[in-house]
């Protein structure tokens, strides 16, 4: 199945993705990302295009010409805004159709506390989570609980699940890797097993 890098933002694990897969588009809300990322990809290894996943039509009409797609979700619902988290939910569930999987990964509960500690440090956060405070993002606001329900609200199942650290490419003041804790989940349609 083609893979979908569902909020590809500047296009890093897509280009990833691309050197694995056959078939790889990218897909992010902010049409400067998709434009930062087709600029960075000069091979073309991917496609890189823009997508509200909460428009409905949009999502169905990518469906429309890819066809059931696997989906590679990373951080994505924790930035929503909060009505906007069923919307995207139900948007995997659409790009998945009968057949694909998706590969969800998310900021754990666990990790708020972490960012309020880094936040909170003399030296302020680091450079790269300056801007998520100051554009009042709030990492980790979706509870552990409510992503599964998320996906399952959207007809989906899930098949399997654990914990990992989120890796950073960001340091603390004494020179230790950011690692943030993290949950994964594999999704199917409702019809899904574990496999």
């Amino acid at each position: 199945l083609p893979l979908v890098d569902l909020g590809c933002g500047n296009g890093t694990q897509t280009r990833y993705l691309a050197a694995r897969y056959p078939k790889v588009t990218g897909v992010d809300l902010s049409l400067a990302a998709v434009e930062h990322a087709r600029g960075q990809d000069p091979d073309g290894e991917a496609e890189f295009e823009q997508l509200d996943a909460t428009d409905p039509k949009a999502v169905e009409e990518l469906h429309g010409r890819l066809g059931d797609a696997n989906v590679y979700v990373r951080g994505v619902l924790h930035q929503c805004d909060p009505a906007d988290r069923q919307p995207v939910a139900d948007a995997i569930a659409t790009l998945l159709g009968e057949h694909g999987r998706a590969f969800v990964v998310e900021l754990a509960e666990a990790a708020k506390a972490v960012l309020a500690g880094l936040a909170q440090s003399p030296q302020g956060p680091p450079p790269k989570l300056r801007p998520v405070f100051a554009h009042g993002l709030a990492p980790a606001e979706v509870s552990d609980a409510a992503l599964g329900q998320l996906l399952t609200d959207a007809g989906l199942t899930v098949v399997a699940e654990g914990q990992l650290p989120l890796i950073s490419t960001e340091y603390t003041a004494d020179g230790r890797r950011i690692e943030l804790p993290a949950r994964w989940l594999v999704v199917g349609s409702a019809g899904a097993k574990a496999s």
